[in-house]
């Protein structure tokens, strides 16, 4: 992944696309990857643009989240406006709990189908 990263960056782009990052990582290279991107964007002013499933690293790691289904835009925004129980119920007809912790902030817990 650092690779790829590496070759985007090397075309000077001012924003990158990333489908998927952490795919097949284990959750130290996640973790890794997930903050040198947040590097790339806050120390050196890239824009990001990353879809990511994982709705607990998508909270912690963006600013603006769009959540879709079907191809279709169903809601836009901060990541605790978008990410509530009931958006996660109707888009992945999943039902969820969602926490706040004071260390960790937000974060999503699957609680049945």
């Amino acid at each position: 992944q650092r690779v790829w990263i590496a070759m985007a960056l090397a075309q000077k782009t001012p924003i990158l696309f990333l489908d998927e990052p952490t795919t097949y990582l284990d959750i130290y290279y996640q973790f890794d990857i997930l903050e040198l991107i947040r590097e790339l964007n806050v120390v050196h002013r890239l824009t990001i643009v990353m879809v990511l499933h994982d709705m607990n690293q998508a909270v912690r790691y963006s600013d603006v989240i769009i959540a879709m289904k079907d191809g279709r835009i169903i809601s836009e925004g901060q990541p605790n406006d978008v990410l509530t129980e009931e958006n996660v119920r109707h888009i992945y007809d999943v039902s969820v709990t969602i926490r706040q912790d004071a260390e960790t902030g937000m974060y999503i817990v699957p609680v049945g189908i």
